[in-house]
């Protein structure tokens, strides 16, 4: 599994050779739009988190360039399958096999909704396993209690957390996020992009480490792999 970080909660996923975008907010980003060319990206699909703009922006583009499914909640679904893309919808506690691993649609504590305000649904993330790796994608979120309930059903091997505080939970919030979610190796994502989310990446792999947990911030286009 080969993780790619694209800037804000913008990922690439390589797993069994198929290529997943995570929440392409790529073009409009000021921090990746002159490192990343959305119109060079492979996808088989794209998974949306929530459809607020710094999720959703170039889903469309890259869905109809590549033919991509997107993945989502049923509501940014259908907005999707109106515009003629291919899509999945899926909703809180429903799990499906995909052919490159089981996805798992899990609660977040956001809101959502389209760049026009319409309604997008309620704001979820993904539990991924596959290649015998497990990762959860927490997208915009709160701290939750539900966080717990995660283990019961998938041991993780790396849960990708936002850590930008103000419109999500912050550093303090994502190392008790860690422990709900019992994995100690985090990719810290939702920082940096515009000053509400600004942090002190010193600080807070400090914080980390004192929890005896490792908090990766990877640059852009940078990748790890499981």
């Amino acid at each position: 599994m080969k993780i790619t970080f694209y800037g804000q909660n913008s990922l690439s996923l390589i797993i069994s050779g198929k290529h997943i975008i995570v929440d392409p907010f790529i073009s409009g980003n000021p921090l990746s739009k002159d490192k990343v060319n959305i119109d060079q990206l492979k996808a088989d699909y794209i998974l949306l988190t929530h459809a607020h703009q710094d999720h959703i922006l170039d889903a469309e583009a890259i869905a109809k360039n590549t033919g991509a499914t997107i993945v989502s909640n049923y509501e940014i679904a259908m907005h999707y399958e109106k515009m003629g893309c291919t899509v999945h919808p899926m909703n809180h506690g429903g799990n499906w096999q995909f052919d490159f691993g089981k996805v798992k649609y899990v609660n977040a504590v956001h809101t959502s909704s389209f760049p026009d305000g319409s309604y997008g649904g309620q704001p979820g993330g993904f539990v991924i396993e596959g290649e015998h790796k497990n990762i959860y994608i927490a997208g915009d979120t709160a701290l939750t209690m539900d966080m717990k309930l995660i283990p019961l059903h998938t041991k993780l091997d790396l849960a990708i957390l936002p850590i930008g505080d103000n419109f999500t939970m912050g550093i303090d919030d994502a190392i008790i996020a860690s422990d709900f979610v019992e994995c100690d190796k985090v990719l810290g994502v939702h920082y940096d992009t515009f000053g509400y989310i600004e942090i002190d990446h010193t600080e807070a792999k400090k914080k980390f480490y004192d929890a005896n947990k490792d908090l990766m911030l990877l640059e852009i286009g940078e990748c790890l792999e499981l």
